[in-house]
């Protein structure tokens, strides 16, 4: 399974430096992943940045994959990780939620460089 965090759904669908890399694991929509909290946060910035028609098509992409929610256990693990590893909530509730369903984290946010089980691509890398 993937999970590609909101920093790579939104690099994919403004067709970012980053795009090519989170390729792979979107369009494989049988092993993809998606929590919750992605949602809220694609939702939000594609609002913002596009309007609602535009919000609601990049969440209708997403439903494509596995939607997740936040369990007690998630929310539990990500609790543990925010106070361990100083990363914000929503950060360690998408990290908790790849951790359960042992799934890849596909991300270019560097709040998750380093962790087990991530897939860390520098922004502007390609």
């Amino acid at each position: 399974m993937n999970l590609v965090d909101s920093s790579g759904w939104l690099e994919y669908f403004t067709e970012g430096t980053n795009a090519a890399a989170f390729a792979a694991p979107l369009e494989d929509t049988a092993s993809l992943l998606v929590s919750v909290i992605n949602l809220y946060e694609v939702f939000k910035v594609v609002l913002r940045e596009r309007g609602n028609n535009a919000a609601l098509q990049a969440v209708a992409l997403m439903r494509q994959g596995q939607v997740t929610d936040v369990t007690p256990e998630i929310s539990l693990h990500a609790a543990r990780t925010s106070h361990d590893l100083q990363i914000p909530m929503a950060d360690s509730l998408i990290y908790a939620t790849a951790q359960q369903h042992d799934a890849t984290l596909w991300t270019q946010d560097e709040d998750f460089d380093g962790l087990r089980g991530v897939r860390y691509v520098a922004k502007g890398s390609r």
